[in-house]
Parts: structure tokens; C-alpha cells; sequence
């Protein structure tokens, strides 16, 4: 899987590859099949998430005859980073602090939570 620039994806395109990063790879049919019945989306719809993503390099694919076969050319965990930077960018200038602050002080955060989130903290000192 690559690791250059990821293209930012839309919503509809993140429902496309969490299909495609639990099982793949999987046929065009396949994905259909488990879109339409997951979110009731039309079979066009589908089709045209699959090839926007192919277009932004973040689906590859293979064909074997008439039938394709597609796989995540981008981790899952590479797409969230770029996605969580992004909006860290856009909506708190890129500093964690404000973000972090924000979700604590807007957030309801049970004891566990926060319990987590010291720890987490404490262990990148």
C-alpha cells in the first residue's frame, strides 16, 4: 500500500472503503451487493464512489475477464491521519491544544474516558 499524499475523501467514499478495508480484495458485484443492502444506495451510485476512488489512487484493481477486482491501495490508518490532520488544519489551525481543549470542555467525558486520555498523555511525556 502507498504512503504518498492521500487525497481527502468524501463521507459516501469512506462507507465504499471501510467495505474494501474489513475484506478484500472484492469484486465490483460484491461491493455493490453490500452497499445497496447496507445503505440502500443505487448500483449507479456505487459504481461511481468505486471510480472516483480508483481516479484519487486510493482504489487499485484488477481484471479478469469481464469482472474487476478491487483492493485499498491506502491503509485505514493512513486515510485517518490525513483526514484528522486536515481537520485540525481547517478548524483549529493545525494545534492539537485548542482541539483537545475544545472536545474536554464541550464533550462529555465519563471518568473512564478521561481516566484514558491521562494515561495517554502521561505516556508520550
Amino acid at each position: 500500500m502507498r504512503q504518498e499524499r492521500i487525497p481527502r475523501i468524501s463521507d459516501a467514499e469512506w462507507v465504499v472503503m471501510k467495505v474494501l478495508w474489513k475484506r478484500s480484495p472484492l469484486a465490483a458485484s460484491d461491493i455493490i451487493e453490500a452497499l445497496c443492502q447496507a445503505e440502500h444506495w443505487h448500483p449507479k451510485t456505487v459504481k461511481t464512489l468505486i471510480n472516483r476512488l480508483v481516479k484519487k489512487g486510493v482504489l487499485e484493481f484488477t481484471q479478469e475477464g469481464r469482472a474487476y477486482s478491487y483492493r485499498p491501495a491506502v491503509s485505514e490508518v493512513a486515510c485517518a491521519t490525513a483526514a484528522s490532520e486536515a481537520f485540525l488544519d481547517r478548524v483549529f489551525g493545525g494545534s492539537l491544544k485548542p482541539m483537545l481543549a475544545h472536545f474536554v470542555e464541550h464533550k462529555r467525558l465519563s471518568t473512564k474516558e478521561m481516566k484514558e486520555l491521562k494515561s495517554l498523555l502521561g505516556e508520550k511525556k
